[in-house]
Formats: structure tokens, C-alpha cells, sequence
């Protein structure tokens, strides 16, 4: 990453904003790996102009490159093929966080590559059907054909063209919006979404819709501020894969530049981008050449001794959102791969990508800290962090909710707390009757 900064730069700390009570993790570090090769360059050559985050500049170009590729280039784990495309979501301060201003240099640097692509560029998530339609297949409807009133044949007439690049580069610059539409009932767009990202085939499940799309390759770039996305992430959507199968990037403002950047001249871009920009166009055609990668011999020993760290499941709301870092770190390692013309992804590949997957690690521990994304067993655990005395059941239900929470509800969310490893229970004798359960956090 380039070590020059403007003289009127000046660093900015990062607002440290309350959360709901759950345990924080601190502010996440991009370590230098992750700045590997082609990417590196082009994220320190844009960093020093922008007053963006380069984390944000960094996850953007990458989900980019994944769309502008294609669907061929994949690796497998097992019988599933992985494709590029990504899913990233920039989290931080409304307007502060510099979220919006991160993506346009790198849109101008992938739209000089490939001008038809710029028509893959779409925003708005409201609806599978919608999501579909922007990717969809020829649409043939099987009509009758009449002599004389009578039925004697049937012939297909195409009633839409249907989208040729079943590319699809999705910006939502309020994914707020889309998480409060998942709540919706009969929404499709969360399965839509998980089968998009899985790179399955995309149909309503639907006899009244014809609509379908083959062979889609949909990413997405969502912007959102903290305190909307623990408000509106629902524990359904944590725990069906809806968040797993996204990036969450803290982002915030880098530096203040009053006076702007110098690339906003077009000529001065234009000399300082087009080397750069000639070697991603070779990356560009260097992917779509290659159909399966594969990890090599030295990337491969190191694959297996990070992989149990991977693989393995954490408790609450962040291990749910970080339950797939097996295949989002190979799909990072891919694109680290191509971008270095490199047919297989070696050593250095797989530490670039290890190193972002970790910054996306440490970001979802600073959002999400140690909730579980329900909003009763928070609660309760809240509580129970407060006292070294524990409480009972009864004590929960009087002293907390005021017997407004269901006592099953409460139940659900004891087993939950219990089963995260947040809490724990212990008999209590009791002069007659049953005994009875006092709850303790796991902190005492």
C-alpha cells in the first residue's frame, strides 16, 4: 500500500458507538497480507485521494473483479462448486463511515474494462421475482393453434428476450431497507439470495410465474450503519444462512481531505490508473480462461492447518454470521490468485485472503459482540452478566419481563443461552415442591 499521504490528511479515530448491552470486540486491523499484489496497488494508489476506508475500498474492488469475471472460473468443496461472486456489506456511520464515496473509483477503473458490463450495474432489493427478472431467461409461452374453432396443434411464441449476461452487480446503498422486507410474509428474496449466492439455478416456486434465470452470477454490495443492521437482522435470517453468506466490513472515514482528492481531473486518472489499469484487464481475461482452480502443493499445507480454526462453530449471533468462513476465505483466495495471473492459488493467495477474512471477523465481533440475535435470551443475559447471584426462572419472569414474556418463550431462550455456552443452571432445594433452577452467567 502506498506510504504517501497528503500534507492535509489527518487521521481520523474511529467513533466507538454503544451497541445493546452484548460484549464488544474492538476496532478491526487490516493487516498488510491483505494488501497482497494487483489489489494492493490499486487500493494504495486510490487510498491517499479519498477520505474512504482502504477496507472499503479493498472488499469493494474484489467483489467487483468476482462479477466482472463471470460465473466460469470456480473451485469445489466436495460436489458444490463456488463461483466468484461475492457478497459484501459496509458497515459504519451514515454519512461518516465515507461508505458511497469508497465505490466510485472503483467503478470508473472496471467500467474502462469491459463497457458492456456497466449494464450489469443495478440497485434495489425488494423482491426475489425483481432480483430474477434482472437476470432472466428467454420467456416462451406455449399457445394453442385453432382451425375452425377446434385445438389441432400447439406452437411456442417467445414473449421476452429475456438478459443475455446473466451478470449482475448489485449496489444497495440502504440494506436497511432490504432487511425489513425479509420480514415480510410470503418475501422471497432471502431464499432468492442464498440460492444467488450458492450459484444455483434462480425460480419461484410459483405456477403463476414463468420467470426463471440459468446459470446467474449475482453479487452485492450493501452499505449499512451499525445500529440498523443489529436492529433490523433478525434472528431467522442469522440462523437460516441469510447473513453467513455476507462479508460485514467495519468501515469509517480515513482522513480529512477539505480540498478532495487530485484524481477527480480526468487526464491525471487517466495517468496514473491506465498501467494498472492494463494489468487487471489482463487479470480479467487471465480468469475467464480458467475454468477449475485448485489450491498448490504449499497453499494446500497451509489450508489444512487453518482449516479446524475455520470450520470451527462460535457461539451467538457472531458465530452465525461467521459460519461460512471455509468458502467466503476461498473465494477470497481465488481472487487473489487471478489478480496475480496465477492459474492455482498459492501460499501467498491464501494468507492475503486469510488476512481479509479475519478484518470480516473482527468487524462482525465489533457489531455483533457476544448477542444472539434474540432480542429475550439478550435480555436475559444481560441480567445475568449484572448479578453474581443468578436468578430463577420466576425471577426472570417477574423481576425482568413483568410476566409479559411467555414462560415457553423464556424457556426457548434459557436453552439457547445454555446451549452458546453463555449461561448455566444449577439445582436449587427448596422446602417442599420440586426443586427449583437458578440461572448464572458463565462469566461467574
Amino acid at each position: 500500500m502506498s506510504n504517501v499521504i497528503l500534507e492535509s490528511a489527518k487521521t481520523v479515530e474511529p467513533v466507538q458507538s454503544s451497541g445493546n448491552g452484548a460484549d464488544k470486540g474492538s476496532w478491526p486491523e487490516l493487516a498488510p497480507e491483505a494488501l497482497y499484489g494487483l489489489a494492493g496497488n490499486i487500493v494504495g494508489t486510490i487510498e491517499p485521494h479519498t477520505e474512504s476506508d482502504p477496507a472499503a475500498l479493498l472488499i469493494q474492488f474484489l467483489t467487483v473483479f468476482g462479477n466482472v469475471v463471470g460465473r466460469g472460473p470456480h473451485f469445489k468443496a466436495e460436489a458444490d462448486e463456488h463461483h466468484l461472486n461475492m457478497f459484501s456489506c459496509l458497515v459504519g456511520e451514515t454519512a461518516k463511515g465515507r461508505k458511497g464515496t469508497s465505490l466510485g473509483y472503483v467503478f470508473k477503473i472496471f467500467q474502462s474494462i469491459d463497457e458492456s458490463w456497466k449494464q450489469c450495474v443495478q440497485s434495489g432489493l425488494s423482491s426475489g421475482e425483481g432480483l430474477i427478472w434482472a437476470v432472466r431467461d428467454e420467456i416462451v409461452k406455449t399457445e394453442p393453434i385453432r382451425e375452425k374453432k377446434k385445438i389441432v396443434s400447439y406452437q411456442d411464441l417467445i414473449v421476452d428476450q429475456g438478459i443475455d449476461d446473466k451478470r449482475a452487480m448489485i449496489v444497495q446503498s440502504e440494506l436497511a431497507s432490504t432487511l425489513r422486507v425479509l420480514g415480510r410474509d410470503g418475501n422471497t428474496l432471502s431464499a432468492i439470495l442464498r440460492d444467488a449466492w450458492d450459484g444455483k439455478d434462480l425460480k419461484i416456486m410459483n405456477k403463476n410465474s414463468p420467470v426463471g434465470s440459468t446459470q446467474p452470477h449475482i453479487s452485492i454490495i450493501g452499505h449499512i450503519t451499525k445500529s440498523e443492521l443489529t436492529r433490523y437482522l433478525t434472528a431467522t435470517e442469522s440462523d437460516n444462512g441469510f447473513a453467513n453468506r455476507f462479508l460485514w466490513v467495519c468501515v469509517k472515514r480515513s482522513k480529512l481531505l477539505p480540498e478532495g482528492g487530485k484524481l477527480g481531473n480526468a487526464n491525471e486518472f487517466d495517468v496514473i490508473f491506465n498501467p494498472l489499469i492494463e494489468k487487471l484487464k489482463m487479470a480479467v481475461n487471465c480468469a475467464r480462461e480458467i475454468n477449475e482452480i485448485q489450491r498448490d502443493d504449499d497453499a494446500r499445507i497451509l489450508w489444512r492447518e487453518i482449516y479446524l480454526e475455520l470450520s470451527e462453530g462460535k457461539p451467538g449471533l457472531f458465530g452465525a454470521v461467521t459460519a461460512r468462513a471455509e468458502a467466503q476465505t476461498m473465494r477470497l483466495a481465488s481472487l487473489y490468485a487471478f489478480l496475480d495471473l496465477s492459474p492455482v492459488i498459492q501460499i501467498e493467495h491464501l494468507q492475503a485472503a486469510i488476512a481479509l477474512w479475519t478484518y470480516c471477523e473482527q468487524s462482525a465481533r465489533y457489531i455483533f459482540g457476544n448477542s444472539l440475535g434474540d432480542s429475550i435470551a439478550d435480555a436475559i443475559k444481560q441480567a445475568l452478566d449484572e448479578t453474581l447471584m443468578g436468578m430463577t426462572r420466576s425471577e426472570i419472569s417477574s423481576n425482568l419481563f413483568q410476566r409479559n414474556v411467555q414462560a415457553s418463550r423464556i424457556d426457548d431462550a434459557l436453552n439457547k443461552l445454555f446451549a452458546s455456552g453463555f449461561a448455566r443452571k444449577e439445582k436449587e432445594e427448596v422446602k417442599s415442591g420440586r426443586p427449583s433452577e437458578r440461572w448464572f452467567s458463565m462469566k461467574y
